[in-house]
């Protein structure tokens, strides 16, 4: 199966405020690229989301804006490509909202949330979020709220879930987004 899993981490809790994006390239059930930018979201952080991820408005100075990063990500949102991520109704509002705020389309693509596969394939987890899920399977998270160390983990996940249960599990929970 290919994927791309996407993480966002945003300034505020603004869907518009995206401050870091992370993708992970996925081809033939491997990991064979990943993408990191931090972003200038041209707003102001909350002390609450920067104690989250540690990202602060220096840090993006001289980052692009996201109008600057799509067209180097635009193809990785295609009508027949899937997209994934833990949580996947924050990220996919983050990337419509931060497009709509640069005047940007939005994309039409298929999405699938690894959080809907956790609860259904771990239901005796206390908890669904990245770092549960991710003790539960043994996958290494060195650096939660990262997005590339996010997105890479979200990828894992689904790769153990297809290796665990296989592809035909995992179809159910395909839509279409957009």
């Amino acid at each position: 199966m290919n994927f791309v899993a996407i993480d966002f981490e945003t300034a505020n809790a603004k869907r518009s405020s995206a401050c870091s994006l992370a993708l992970t390239v996925v081809k033939n059930d491997q990991i064979v690229d990943e993408l990191y930018s931090l972003i200038d979201p041209q707003m102001n952080f909350s002390p609450f989301n920067t104690k989250i991820h540690g990202i602060t408005p220096a840090q993006v100075k001289n980052a692009p804006t996201f109008a600057e990063l799509w067209p180097h990500i635009q193809s990785f949102f295609t009508p027949e490509q899937l997209v994934i991520a833990h949580n996947a109704p924050f990220d996919c509002s983050v990337l419509k909202k931060t497009l709509e705020a640069h005047s940007l389309e939005a994309p039409s693509f298929l999405v699938l949330d690894t959080v809907k596969t956790s609860r259904n394939f771990y239901q005796d987890l206390p908890d669904h979020k990245l770092n549960t899920v991710c003790a539960r399977l043994d996958i290494e998270l060195k650096h939660h709220h990262n997005a590339l160390a996010d997105s890479h983990a979200c990828a894992q996940i689904l790769l153990k879930q297809m290796q665990d249960f296989g592809p035909q599990q995992l179809r159910p929970f395909i839509r279409k987004y957009n």
